[in-house]
Formats: C-alpha cells, sequence, structure tokens
C-alpha cells in the first residue's frame, strides 16, 4: 500500500504563505540547494492538488518554452509533467495540465482506495487539501521543506485543532540553507478514525 505524503515549502516558523498570500520568500538563492529539492519533490508519480496550489504549479506544464532553463529546471518540468495530477476544484473548469484529472469534491474513501491500488507514495499538496486528509487520518508522512525565514503569519503548514503524535525518521540539509523533515504519523494503527 502507498504512502500519502503530505509535502510543502514553510517558514521556520510554519507557515506555507505569509499573509499576504505570498511564497517569494522560499525561492533559493542557493543554486545546490534548489537543484536538491526539485530532486526531492520529483520523486511522487501521483500528486493531490487543491485548486490553488494547482494553479502555481501548473507553471511547470509550459516551463520548457519559457528558455534560458537550467537542466535540473527542465528534468523536474519532465517529470512533474508525466506524474498523475488530481485537482480538488469546485470551480475549475477543465485542467490545464496533461495527466490531470479534476474532482469536486474531497472523497476520504477514494483516496484510501487509490492508497491501496497505488504502486508508488503520493504526495498531497497545498495546506487545505492536506488539512482534509490529515482529518481523514489518510496521511502517513509529513515531509516539511524548511527555509531559513520567519513571515510571521498567514497560511499554516499543520491544521489547526488536530493532535497527532509524530516520529522524526530523517532530516537532510540541503545547500547553505534548506532543511527537510520527514516526519512519520506514530501509531498509525490507532488511527482508523478520523481526527475530526
Amino acid at each position: 500500500m502507498a504512502k500519502l505524503i503530505y509535502l510543502m515549502n514553510a517558514s521556520v516558523d510554519g507557515y506555507t504563505e505569509d499573509g499576504q498570500g505570498r511564497f517569494d520568500w522560499r525561492a533559493p538563492e542557493d543554486p545546490e540547494a534548489h537543484f536538491q529539492v526539485c530532486e526531492f519533490v520529483s520523486y511522487f508519480r501521483t500528486c493531490l492538488y487543491g485548486r490553488k496550489m494547482y494553479e502555481k504549479m501548473v507553471y511547470w506544464e509550459t516551463a520548457p518554452t519559457a528558455g534560458n532553463q537550467p537542466q535540473f529546471l527542465l528534468d523536474f518540468a519532465k517529470r512533474w509533467q508525466a506524474a498523475e495530477k488530481i485537482v480538488y476544484s469546485r470551480t475549475l473548469a477543465e485542467p490545464r495540465s496533461a495527466w490531470t484529472r479534476i474532482e469536486r469534491e474531497f472523497d476520504p474513501d477514494a483516496v484510501r482506495r487509490l492508497k491501496t491500488e497505488a504502486q508508488h507514495d503520493m504526495s498531497v499538496n497545498g495546506p487545505e487539501l492536506a488539512a482534509q486528509a490529515v482529518r481523514a487520518g489518510l496521511v502517513d508522512e509529513f515531509q516539511m521543506i524548511v527555509w531559513p525565514v520567519i513571515v510571521g503569519g498567514g497560511k499554516r503548514f499543520f491544521p489547526e485543532g488536530v493532535r497527532l503524535d509524530l516520529e522524526l525518521i530523517d532530516e537532510q540539509r540541503f545547500g547553505k540553507s534548506v532543511i527537510v523533515l520527514r516526519y512519520a504519523v506514530a501509531n498509525r494503527s490507532k488511527l482508523e478514525e478520523p481526527l475530526i
């Protein structure tokens, strides 16, 4: 059975975007860190997105045509384009990328079936969609790509009102500034009921 992994960039104080909805503070100045993070993120072959996160990521559908892109970004774009993408949105009329389907509602049972059938681990991206998956007891692992900045408020990485015991399973430092923290949900067998 595949794991569902919540993967997101975060500030040191735990936000995925600041109070104005910006996330440009995470743009790396360290090319080595940027390369490593792209390698890390491109591992997934199935990605679950909320509409806002998908609209940010769909850039990679046409990124190779932007010109003067480093090779590692072109490689990342190719892997992103080849991944299956499931977008949860009530308003998005049609997908703007290949290998993409739109679901109008987040259905925890459908995601459980998907996890059972998948051959590779899957990611859930975007704090609002991830909050639904966390509350439904579907997230097996949290991966925080932590950037060296404090933004003081905004959209939080972890959902409000949920308590989980986590176990640190790995930490990696990329370049001079970025740390990836991997946490598994502890006592997974106890999480048979949704966490709402």
